[in-house]
């Protein structure tokens, strides 16, 4: 997967304040953190209780 260097994410900012207007800018940035923070919540509660299951030894 290739990664984005400075160019490439000067770009994207650029289409983000035409798009959004820079009066918006922060409000899209929260909701974008409060969205990465759900997904990663989300996505790492099923491998811990996964983890566990496999971990305890059956009696």
């Amino acid at each position: 997967m290739p990664s984005l260097g400075p160019t490439e994410l000067i770009l994207i900012l650029a289409v983000v304040i035409i798009v959004f207007g820079v009066g918006r800018l922060p409000e899209v940035g929260g909701a974008l953190g409060k969205s990465i923070r759900e997904f990663r919540r989300a996505s790492d509660t099923p491998t811990d209780k996964a983890a566990e299951a496999e971990t305890k030894p059956k009696a």
